[in-house]
């Protein structure tokens, strides 16, 4: 069973998005999930210290696009390795295959996968998930704040010259994690979280207005 000490090498040390510090997080959350849904807490924990692993792999548009296919080939790898029977490797696969919210037709099935989605999600949201999306905001060269365009919107596509804004990821994914959540345990730590997180950016785009 790879470990925590294990996974920091996978990670970068100082990424303050999809670094260590979130697999920590995730990890926490996932298992407290996996104890509450009584799902497989091996596969879980498997799934949550590998499910990045590869985001750090690529760089330009591919850099998080397929990092959830990549990671979950790197995860078989690891696995082999620790001996891990190949139905248990599979399973983790798919846990990692199912992760990411921006995955299309990849809906995660099982309980194990439900878990490692509902743990990464909860840590986009609340205050850790409005720090994070300032954090990648600024990383990528883009304002915490800009007027969304109306075509934005209406589609969730950028406009010709439009950045994507911290503003805008909140109201392209993170608002809609909540309602996106699988298991009962998840939905319910969710609530207060997204409060918190949709007065954020509502003050924020009433200040910047203003």
């Amino acid at each position: 069973m790879p470990t925590l000490d294990q996974a920091r090498a996978w990670y970068p040390a100082h990424d303050p998005v999809h670094g260590f510090d979130h697999v920590q997080r995730v990890y926490r959350m996932a298992e407290k999930l996996a104890l509450a849904e009584g799902a497989d807490l091996e596969i879980v924990q498997a799934a949550v210290l590998l499910h990045d692993a590869q985001d750090s792999q690529a760089t330009g548009a591919s850099k998080r696009s397929d990092h959830h296919l990549r990671s979950a080939e790197f995860a078989a790898q690891a696995l082999e390795a620790e001996g891990w029977p190949a139905d248990r490797i599979a399973a983790v696969q798919r846990c990692i295959q199912t992760h990411r919210f921006r995955a299309e037709k990849s809906e995660p099935q099982t309980l194990e996968a439900q878990v490692l989605f509902d743990a990464d999600k909860l840590d986009a949201i609340g205050a850790i998930g409005v720090a994070r999306a300032i954090a990648y905001a600024v990383s990528a060269g883009n304002p915490v704040y800009s007027p969304p365009s109306p075509g934005f919107r209406n589609t969730g596509q950028l406009q010709p010259q439009e950045a994507h804004s911290a503003y805008h990821e909140y109201l392209f994914k993170l608002v809609k994690l909540k309602d996106r959540l699988y298991t009962r345990t998840a939905r319910s730590l969710a609530e207060a979280r997204h409060a918190l997180m949709v007065q954020f950016f509502e003050r924020l785009a009433h200040e910047m207005e203003s």
